[in-house]
């Protein structure tokens, strides 16, 4: 089970990335009642056969992890929806990309807390690969969104401690304007 909602982000986008996509679309609602989370790319995509075997445990993408013969990323991802009133959507279209959105109810007892929303946001826009990551968070009523050439742009690139430090700064002062 993964500690705060930052994980389970982490690991959904991830594998946006992971399917060469070059857009990924991540997006956060809080709106109260629930929290929200949609991702959305334009990677390789699945077809009907693959999107129906992506629940079942026992199955990974071939190639995709050497030596793992089990992907129970969405199946668990599923079950932690529905045990916090919640449900799950993935739908995805070989070629075109995937689009995974998923949903808690916020005042569920088993939702696991928020975590460091702005840390898992620079996580991802530090993977490694040529892309494109646009991430919204919204709360109540304010929001951000911020785009990873943006914020690489602005902070005189990723790849550098000074940089890598100002990015975290910005987007920690975007979280607590939040709260």
């Amino acid at each position: 089970m993964h500690a705060t909602i930052s994980d389970v982000i982490a690991d959904t986008a991830q594998n946006s990335i992971e399917a060469g996509a070059s857009r990924i679309s991540v997006s956060l609602v809080e709106d109260g009642r629930t929290v929200a989370v949609k991702i959305a790319d334009n990677g390789k995509g699945m077809d009907e056969a693959t999107r129906r075997r992506a629940f079942d445990p026992f199955y990974t993408e071939p190639g995709k992890h050497d030596k793992r013969k089990v992907g129970l990323g969405l199946p668990i991802l599923r079950q932690m929806c529905e045990d916090c009133g919640g449900a799950l959507e993935l739908v995805s279209e070989k070629g075109v990309g995937t689009t995974l959105s998923y949903h808690f109810a916020a005042d569920n007892i088993d939702l696991p807390p928020m975590g460091d929303v702005g840390k898992m946001v620079l996580t991802l826009f530090n993977y490694p690969g040529e892309f494109e990551l646009e991430f919204t968070h919204k709360k109540g009523g304010e929001e951000y969104t911020v785009t990873r050439s943006e914020l690489s742009e602005a902070v005189g690139g990723l790849e550098s401690v000074e940089g890598l430090s100002l990015a975290g700064e910005f987007l920690k002062s975007q979280e607590e304007a939040l709260a």
